[in-house]
């Protein structure tokens, strides 16, 4: 199985997970996110605000009913890091409803622009000192962002900054990309097929062509293929998420890498 480290734990995760942001059939969305589990894609992302509360329910139920270990990332409000009281209240509410005791990995969901990042770190350290979750990181942090993040660590690594990256929009790999691989910290990597417009893109599906995958393959082998970087679609459909499996265990090769950078610059 494709797997990448988890920041500088000494721990991997499937290099491949399964988003839950903006489910519109929450059936079909439990019949996916079961299937993947059951395929080995066992890294799930979720959100207190995914649904109101609603996607983080539903991945409590599927992860009740699975034998196996899976990794579960969920991300709190930024208003719940203005101390350390409130941040742990909202931690304990979103452990309620995975029905978890503890969760690998919470994540602010993007910065409070009213209070210091270092104060919103002090009370995500106050979530792990708790017990409520593994590991701590943050999402949609800038690099200056993520540099005063890690200032401001003082027990915990942050080891995951979940940011938008896709085929189409490469603005990370500018600065925020080339940090993160030298730091050892993970880039999650959301909005990877870009609400489905990598699907029928005939550039990724003639490069595609030549490996017998298809676009939407090609679109996260891309991404998986940098170093500490992980992707996380949304489906609801478990013919897709048999598709995210397809993209695993073998790498684009260096040319075809480059025709892709040149493409979409």
């Amino acid at each position: 199985m494709d797997r990448k480290p988890l920041g500088r734990s000494g721990e991997s995760i499937p290099a491949i997970g399964i988003g839950t942001w903006d489910i519109r059939n929450y059936r079909d969305a439990e019949n996916a996110l079961r299937h993947a589990l059951s395929i080995g894609l066992t890294l799930i992302d979720t959100a207190e605000m995914y649904g109101y509360g609603k996607a983080e329910e539903l991945v409590g139920r599927v992860v009740k009913d699975f034998k196996g270990e899976v990794f579960i990332t969920t991300k709190l409000l930024p208003e719940r890091f203005v101390d350390k009281g409130e941040a742990i209240k909202a931690a304990k509410a979103s452990l309620r409803r995975l029905g978890l005791n503890t969760v690998d990995l919470i994540l602010i969901h993007w910065p409070n622009k009213r209070v210091s990042i270092e104060k919103q770190v002090k009370a995500l350290e106050a979530i792990a000192d708790e017990g409520l979750c593994r590991y701590v990181g943050v999402s949609n942090f800038t690099l200056t962002e993520l540099k005063e993040a890690i200032e401001a660590t003082s027990k915990y690594d942050i080891v995951v900054n979940q940011v938008k990256y896709s085929v189409y929009d490469r603005s990370i790999e500018k600065d925020l990309l080339p940090y993160a691989i030298q730091e050892g910290i993970t880039i999650q990597a959301y909005s990877p097929l870009e609400r489905g417009l990598v699907v029928n893109d005939r550039e990724l599906m003639r490069i595609g062509s030549k490996y017998s995958k298809t676009a939407v393959q090609v679109a996260l082998n891309f991404l998986i293929s940098r170093p500490y970087v992980v992707a996380i679609p949304k489906t609801e459909k478990v013919e897709r998420v048999d598709e995210f499996k397809g993209a695993l265990g073998w790498r684009l090769s260096k040319e075809d890498i480059e025709s892709i950078e040149k493409l979409y610059r």
